[in-house]
C-alpha cells in the first residue's frame, strides 16, 4: 500500500484539516463531528440539505457543499457511514425553520443511521425531518450491503439538483416530491478495471486479472454482475450503456448524462469513454440534454467509470442549470 497519509486512523480527519485550509471563505469544518457546513449556514427560510457517507468517494459529499447543493456533509470513516451523533449535529447547525432533508444513498447502515438520526433531531428541535432515498444502481437488486438497489451516481444529480430547488425556495414536501422524481427517472452502472486498497486493509479489496474488468460494480469494490476480459472502449461502453437502457426507456425525453472516473482513471481516458457511450446512446435513440464529466463519486484508487443517466424535463433541466459554487462543482457565480 502507497498512500500518501499519516496515520490509518487519522485520515478523515487529517483530510479535512486540508479541506477547511483550501476552502476557509465558503465553507467551516465541525472537527469534532466530521461536519463540513456552509459557511453561511443556516439560512432563515430555506429548508436544509444534509447528506454524508462514508468517506474515500470524494468530491461526494463534503465537496457538494455550498451555494446551490448540500448546506451541510457528515464524513464517516473510510467506506463507514457516518453515525446519528454526526447527523444531529449536521441538522442542529444549518436548521433555518422550513424543515431538513436528509439525502441518503441506499446503504443498510447509512439508511438506518440517518433514519435514527432525523427522528432524535425532529424530536429534540420540533423541526420536521425527512429523507429522500437514491437507489440507482441497476447491476444488483440487492446485495451484502444493501436491501433493494444501491446508491450511487444518481445521488451527485440528486444533490444538485434539490440544491437548486432549496436554493430557489422550495419547500420540504415540494423538495421530497422532486426528490422522487429524480430517484425514478435516474439508473446507473459501473465498471472496474482495478481495485481499492483501503487504508484500514491495507491490500486490494478484490484481484482482477490484468485482462479482466468487473462490470457493475458498486462504490465501496463491492462484487459486479460479471466478471469480463477488457475489451476496447467502444466494448465497455456498450456494457455500460445496455444494462441501463434495459432497466428503463430514455428515449422520448431529454437526459442529463454523467460519465464519472472512479478516481483512477484519468481524464483522457474519462473523455475518450464518454465519447464511445455518446455514440451508443445516438444510435439508441437517447437525446442527451447535458453532460458531466469527471470524477464525481469516487472509490479512493479505483481505475474504472460508471454512467449515470436521468430523464428530464424543463423543470429539471432549468434546476441543473441554476447557478452552483462548491468545491467540486461550480458553475453560473
Amino acid at each position: 500500500m502507497k498512500k500518501l497519509i499519516n496515520a490509518v486512523e487519522d485520515v478523515v480527519k487529517d483530510s479535512l484539516v486540508g479541506v477547511a485550509a483550501a476552502h476557509p471563505d465558503s465553507i467551516t469544518v465541525d472537527m469534532e463531528n466530521q461536519v463540513v457546513l456552509r459557511a453561511d449556514a443556516p439560512h432563515q427560510g430555506k429548508v436544509g440539505l444534509v447528506s454524508g457517507g462514508g468517506s474515500g468517494h470524494e468530491p461526494l459529499h463534503s465537496g457538494y457543499v455550498g451555494y446551490g447543493m448540500l448546506d451541510a456533509a457528515c464524513c464517516g470513516q473510510v467506506f463507514t457511514s457516518p453515525v446519528p451523533d454526526q447527523m444531529m449535529a449536521a441538522d442542529k447547525a444549518v436548521g433555518g425553520g422550513a424543515g431538513i432533508l436528509h439525502i441518503v444513498k441506499n446503504y443498510t447502515g447509512d439508511v438506518m443511521n440517518f433514519d435514527m438520526a432525523a427522528e432524535m433531531s425532529a424530536a429534540e428541535s420540533g423541526t420536521r425531518v425527512e429523507s429522500v432515498l437514491v437507489a440507482d444502481d441497476v447491476a444488483v437488486q440487492d446485495s451484502l450491503y444493501t436491501a433493494g438497489r444501491r446508491g450511487v451516481g444518481l445521488t451527485v444529480l440528486m444533490e444538485k439538483i434539490l440544491g437548486a430547488g432549496a436554493e430557489a425556495g422550495r419547500n420540504l414536501d415540494a423538495l421530497l416530491a422532486l426528490g422522487s422524481r429524480v430517484n425514478d427517472g435516474g439508473r446507473s452502472y459501473g465498471v472496474a478495471l482495478t481495485s481499492c486498497v483501503v487504508p484500514a486493509a491495507g491490500e486490494p479489496t478484490f484481484e482482477l486479472a490484468d485482462d479482466e474488468i468487473e462490470l457493475g460494480i458498486g462504490i465501496h469494490g463491492e462484487p459486479g454482475r460479471k466478471r469480463a476480459k477488457l475489451g476496447t472502449a467502444a466494448e465497455v461502453a456498450e456494457e455500460l450503456v445496455e444494462p441501463i437502457l434495459a432497466d428503463l426507456d430514455f428515449t422520448g425525453a431529454p437526459v442529463i448524462a454523467m460519465l464519472n472516473g472512479m478516481g483512477g482513471t484519468p481524464l483522457l481516458e474519462q473523455y475518450l469513454m464518454w465519447g464511445e457511450v455518446s455514440k451508443v446512446l445516438s444510435g439508441k435513440g437517447v437525446t442527451v440534454a447535458r453532460t458531466l464529466v469527471g470524477n464525481h463519486i469516487t472509490s479512493l484508487e479505483m481505475a474504472g467509470c460508471s454512467l449515470t443517466l436521468l430523464k428530464a424535463d424543463d423543470d429539471l433541466l432549468s434546476l441543473w442549470d441554476a447557478p452552483v459554487n462548491t468545491p467540486g462543482l461550480r458553475w453560473g457565480c
